[in-house]
C-alpha cells in the first residue's frame, strides 16, 4: 500500500458532536473488474458505522431506480450495438441522477457516501479505454457535477490477468467485461496516472495480495480519514 495522507479542505471537526451539522464525506472506490471493490466497501462501511456516523453505499452506473435502468442498457448483452459515445453519455446521464438524487442530498444531511465507481471510471474506461480525449470527459464532468469531487478515492489495483481471473469466477461477464483485455490495461494505466497526479485524494492499495491483507490496508486508510475528521 502506498503511504497516503488526507489533504482535503474542511476535514477537521470539533469532535463527534459536530458531525450532525457538518457535510458528510464522499468516498469513491475504483479499480478494474475483479479487484474486490464490493468486499472492501463493506470494510469501510463497518468502520464508519463503528464511529457512530451514518453511511450509505451505492454504485455506478446505478444508485437510483432510473440510473439502474440505464445500467441495464449499458451492461446487458443486447442485439443493438452501443456506440462508444452513447456509452459515455449514458454513463454521465446515470451519474447525474445519482449525484442529484442520492449523493448530494445524503452529504448535505451529514451522511457519508461510499460509491462503487465514479467519474474516474469514465476517465479510465471511456477516456483511455475507448479513446475519448480526457479533456472532453472532464468537460462533461464539469457540467454534471461541477461542485462535487470525492474527498477520498481508494484505488484497488491488480494486474489485469489476476483481476480478470478473479472476475471470471465471480459471475457471468457483462457487456463491458467481455471486452478485450487491452481495454482493461488502458483503464488500469490511466487510473494509476490519475492517482499519481492527485496523491492527496487517491489511496492506492495492492489488491493482488490476499484478501485479509487488502482488508487491513483499506481499514487503515478509512480509519486514518476518520481520525482526521473526528479528532
Amino acid at each position: 500500500m502506498r503511504p497516503w495522507r488526507n489533504t482535503c479542505d474542511g476535514c477537521a471537526a470539533n469532535g463527534p458532536a459536530a458531525t450532525n451539522t457538518m457535510r458528510g464525506k464522499f468516498i469513491t472506490v475504483e479499480g478494474i473488474e475483479g479487484v474486490g471493490k464490493s468486499t472492501n466497501i463493506e470494510v469501510m462501511r463497518k468502520a464508519i458505522e463503528a464511529r457512530g456516523l451514518n453511511v450509505i453505499t451505492s454504485r455506478e452506473p446505478g444508485g437510483t431506480p432510473m440510473a439502474e435502468q440505464i445500467r441495464g442498457l449499458l451492461l446487458e448483452h443486447g442485439d443493438e450495438p452501443v456506440p462508444d459515445i452513447a456509452e459515455l453519455l449514458l454513463m454521465f446521464a446515470a451519474r447525474s441522477l445519482h449525484v442529484n438524487n442520492v449523493i448530494k442530498p445524503a452529504l448535505g444531511a451529514g451522511s457519508w457516501v461510499i460509491s462503487d465507481r465514479f467519474t474516474d471510471t469514465s476517465r479510465a474506461y471511456q477516456g483511455a479505454g475507448r479513446g475519448f480525449p480526457l479533456d472532453d470527459v472532464n468537460q462533461i464532468a464539469d457540467w454534471v457535477h461541477p461542485d462535487l469531487q470525492p474527498d477520498l478515492t481508494v484505488l484497488l489495483d491488480a494486474p489485469v490477468n489476476t483481476a480478470m481471473q478473479r472476475a471470471g469466477k465471480r459471475s457471468k461477464p457483462d457487456r463491458i467485461e467481455t471486452d478485450d483485455d487491452d481495454l482493461f490495461r488502458r483503464a488500469r494505466d490511466c487510473t494509476l496516472k490519475l492517482a499519481a497526479a492527485e496523491p492527496g485524494r487517491f489511496a492506492v492499495v495492492d489488491a493482488s495480495k490476499n484478501i485479509a491483507a487488502v482488508k487491513a490496508d483499506v481499514g487503515a486508510i478509512i480509519n486514518q480519514l476518520l481520525d482526521d475528521v473526528l479528532n
